[in-house]
């Protein structure tokens, strides 16, 4: 009989430790790299930009932390940054329908692509193809004063949208 309790008490600990945990993982603010977004709205547009933000920590952009020059990077961090458009906009003078898209990129250099995939409900890049891209465009790596410690979007009152990671930068004209 006393076999037989310990047995029960030792499953209910169990189960009751793996329903803690599932909640814990269901908590995206506690994450190192917690939830963030940017939402503008313009008229009828109306931008959202759903990340989660990175912390440099002492790390090198390109050697200890994404991105990596070359590479596809989630440009954020967990699940893939998503990029909303209320409707149909012009990215850097470019097309991009209205709806919502996996925000990637490259960074070469003096340089980013910047990629609208239509999966955007993927983890990381790992799943990334390109065949599925809405949009690519490229723009200039500018450099901040004053790096970031946590990767940033901003979207001001006119539809510029802009990335802010250490000391990198790269911004986007939506209209």
């Amino acid at each position: 009989m006393k076999y037989m309790f310990s047995f029960a008490a030792i499953c209910a600990l169990l189960c009751l430790s793996t329903v803690t945990r599932a909640q814990d993982d269901t908590d995206k603010s506690k994450r190192p790299s917690p939830p963030a977004s940017a939402t503008k709205t313009i008229g009828d547009l109306t931008i959202k930009i759903d990340y989660s933000q990175p912390s440099l920590k002492g790390r090198v952009i390109g050697k200890d932390v994404e991105p990596m020059p070359g590479e596809v990077w989630r440009t954020g961090a967990n699940e893939a940054t998503t990029f909303e458009v209320s409707r149909d906009v012009k990215i850097n003078g470019k097309d991009l329908p209205k709806g919502k898209y996996a925000l990637f990129s490259i960074l070469n250099g003096k340089e980013w692509t910047i990629i609208f995939n239509k999966t955007w409900n993927q983890w990381g890049a790992y799943k990334y193809k390109e065949s599925d891209d809405a949009l690519r465009v490229k723009v200039y790596n500018a450099q901040l004063n004053t790096p970031a410690e946590k990767l940033a979007f901003d979207i001001d009152d006119k539809g510029t949208v802009s990335l802010m990671w250490g000391d990198k930068r790269f911004i986007l004209d939506v209209k």
